[in-house]
């Protein structure tokens, strides 16, 4: 089925109209504030910092860290968020450890690392400091994680550390039969890896960390960890485990460091390419238990145990919530809507502008249920042209504390500039979803915005894209 892309509804009416066809709401405002009366102008207090905008940079990677260490790509994206406005940077997903590495190329943190990961932050920090004046507005976290079933350390092939043996993702991603769960003395060991890791980003220079439990990672697996034995699954509690004693690690172990939690509020049923392309779920039975944040049918959401999530990071004073939801390796369309698959994804199942609102309200109903924490929304990027309405409406009605850019502010960071001034967005240079930046990596490429990027444009890889679809389509 194809579904009509943003940029044919020349007008609010149409776009708003097409919202009603679909059955779903999405707020919006017609008339764009610009200056420091806009809703996304006004100051907002972050862990005793007060930053002076309501825009947040998603953690965005691109597979170009050889030895976890950055390159010169690397150093490039964090000089474009720097000198993007957003006064929230959430940077990119960093490995705590060797074997917890989505890819080669990930960011890791460790003793012999850490110079270079100093050096990029000042080099950002010196960039925003140059066109926004300075940076005691600005908070900067940095995203710790370990990949779980999805590590990939040494080159392509999956180096799977799992919690669970799950009956579908076992199968998805060929796992042996005979492939080891992870045992409670390894996660205690983690554990250990992740405080140290909070202790140079700490080092580092970074406001706060984020205890990453989105996207299928080991952190969410631990959320779905319903049939593992032992103190690490099967209750709440024992699911919680594993955050628990992270936090009570950096408590104990790190002073002066902040910290937040990026996460999935509610997942679905993995999917796969259908006959014409588009994406159906695995199963067909409707009946999923390993969605957490769902309703048991694995399409449909209940936020019952989401609720109870954050209710604990509550009562552990992590305030700051980065909300987003499926994974993109089992379900993209429900993790970052677009029109336009990677080359290993399927067509969309719905319009994305469903998966749009969809994380839009649901953060939206985390916000009404959690006053007191502050939320970062996801998944605006596909509204392109109409992301400046969409923002303003979110920030001023309260439905989220904060806008986070993620795909879109690859080719174009200062969007975040030229809608605070009142400048006309540059449609030239808005993100499409066209998924290079996730094909280039899944075939041995850096990441990077290989349509709209002038800098990626003229790299050799962007050839060797341009022929590796090439035979995808043969």
């Amino acid at each position: 089925m194809k579904y009509p892309k943003i940029s044919s509804f020349k007008t609010p009416d149409a776009f708003l109209e097409h919202l009603k066809k679909l059955n779903i709401s999405i707020p919006f405002d017609r008339k764009m504030i610009a200056g420091k009366d806009s809703p996304l102008a006004q100051p907002l207090k972050i862990n005793g910092k007060t930053i002076s905008n309501r825009f947040c940079i998603l953690p965005m990677e691109g597979w170009d860290c050889p030895g976890g260490r950055p390159s010169e790509f690397t150093r490039r994206r964090w000089r474009n968020f720097g000198g993007s406005g957003a006064k929230l940077l959430w940077m990119e997903a960093t490995a705590v450890r060797e074997d917890g590495k989505s890819n080669p190329g990930q960011l890791t943190i460790n003793r012999e690392t850490l110079p270079d990961i100093v050096s990029m932050y000042k080099e950002m920090l010196e960039v925003h400091r140059k066109m926004h004046g300075n940076t005691e507005d600005l908070a900067v976290g940095l995203q710790l994680t370990h990949s779980g079933r999805f590590s990939r350390p040494y080159d392509k092939n999956l180096a799977a550390k799992i919690l669970y043996r799950h009956p579908i993702l076992d199968k998805k991603f060929s796992l042996p039969d005979n492939l080891p769960v992870m045992t409670d003395e390894e996660i205690d060991t983690l554990i250990e890896d992740f405080v140290k890791a909070a202790g140079l980003a700490k080092e580092a220079g970074f406001d706060f960390v984020d205890v990453k439990h989105c996207h299928g990672y080991l952190g969410h697996e631990f959320l779905s960890a319903v049939d593992r034995p032992g103190k690490y699954g099967g209750s709440f509690e024992n699911r919680t485990r594993f955050l628990r004693n992270i936090v009570d690690g950096i408590k104990n172990e790190v002073s002066g460091i902040e910290l937040g939690v990026r996460l999935s509020m509610f997942d679905f049923i993995p999917f796969k390419k259908g006959k014409d392309g588009v994406g159906i779920p695995e199963n067909d039975k409707l009946s999923y238990k390993y969605a957490f944040g769902g309703d048991g049918t694995g399409l449909g959401i209940n936020l019952s145990e989401t609720e109870k999530f954050l209710e604990l990071l509550q009562s552990l004073g992590i305030k700051l919530i980065c909300a987003t939801a499926g994974s993109p390796y089992y379900n993209p369309h429900v993790q970052r809507p677009a029109m336009f698959p990677p080359s290993d994804g399927y067509l969309p199942p719905e319009d994305p502008l469903v998966g749009v609102a969809r994380q839009i309200t649901a953060t939206a109903e985390m916000k009404k249920a959690f006053p007191g924490l502050i939320f970062i929304g996801s998944a605006y990027t596909y509204l392109q042209d109409y992301l400046p309405n969409v923002a303003q409406a979110v920030a001023g009605s309260g439905m989220a504390d904060m806008v986070g850019l993620g795909r879109m502010a690859l080719p174009y960071p200062d969007i975040v500039s030229d809608i605070l001034s009142g400048k006309p967005i540059n449609i030239k240079r808005l993100c499409r979803t066209i998924s290079d930046c996730t094909t280039a990596p899944r075939h041995g490429l850096v990441s990077g915005c290989y349509p709209l990027d002038l800098f990626y444009k003229q790299l050799p890889e962007a050839g060797k894209l341009k022929e590796i679809k090439k035979e995808l389509k043969k």
